[in-house]
């Protein structure tokens, strides 16, 4: 499991608890922050309960904290500030096998936009922004992160491919865009190559040529060594 997706896994799973998911709903639900006395409150919980559970949405990275004088009111004598709570601008999607269709969709937007904006026919613009996303994500690793093998697998490990490595291969045992795929072979498939290509380069890994081959059970595209 990659670490991203640990993290989503711990922030959803938090929600399972059903006094934290009460104060997640009641917190998110609200025009403006809130502090621990008016959560608790609202839910009828002791102080202590509520500032517990919160704390603990914070550390999952579900909520977010600032704090505010209430009172509005500044300078000597004004109090100290509250701790207020507000709903996290961070976005939670948990799904196994892991999909990344934002990544997909991050690609062809940038893609759809390129082609309008400059002209460009929209194959060439989908190959030029999933090259350049690749090498956007290779970035994650740092050079000195093993070889260009390693470094490559890590990549495409953290994008959930699931990388499995033979001795002439690099498998991917999972299409991140399965559902887009099924439906839009060509265009997702050429996509995904040129992406995966963008994270080889990236790194600098000359002795490693991604293709599409197609294999039952498999990800579109292999990496041959």
């Amino acid at each position: 499991m990659s670490d991203d997706l640990a993290d989503q896994v711990a922030g959803v799973g938090a929600l399972a608890e059903p006094v934290r998911r009460a104060l997640y709903l009641f917190v998110a639900a609200q025009a403006d922050p809130v502090s621990r006395e008016q959560a608790a409150d609202a839910l009828d919980l002791p102080l202590h309960s509520a500032k517990f559970h919160l704390d603990r949405l914070v550390s999952d990275g579900l909520l977010e904290v600032e704090y505010r004088r209430l009172s509005g009111r500044t300078g000597p004598g004004a109090g100290r500030p509250s701790k207020l709570y507000r709903r996290s601008s961070r976005e939670f999607s948990v799904s196994l096998p892991e999909r990344r269709y934002d990544l997909v969709g991050q690609v062809m937007a940038t893609a759809i936009d390129r082609s309008m904006r400059d002209s460009v026919p929209i194959a060439d613009a989908l190959r030029e922004a999933a090259l350049a996303e690749g090498r956007s994500i290779a970035e994650t690793v740092t050079a000195n992160a093993g070889g260009d093998l390693e470094r490559v697998v890590e990549v495409l490990a953290r994008n959930g491919y699931e990388p499995r490595t033979s001795e002439h291969c690099v498998h991917l045992a999972n299409c991140p865009f399965d559902r887009l795929a099924g439906e839009h072979t060509e265009l997702v498939c050429g996509m995904n190559l040129h992406l995966v290509t963008g994270v080889v380069d990236a790194v600098g890994a000359a002795g490693l040529t991604p293709e599409l081959a197609p294999e039952k059970g498999f990800c579109c595209v292999k990496v041959r060594r």
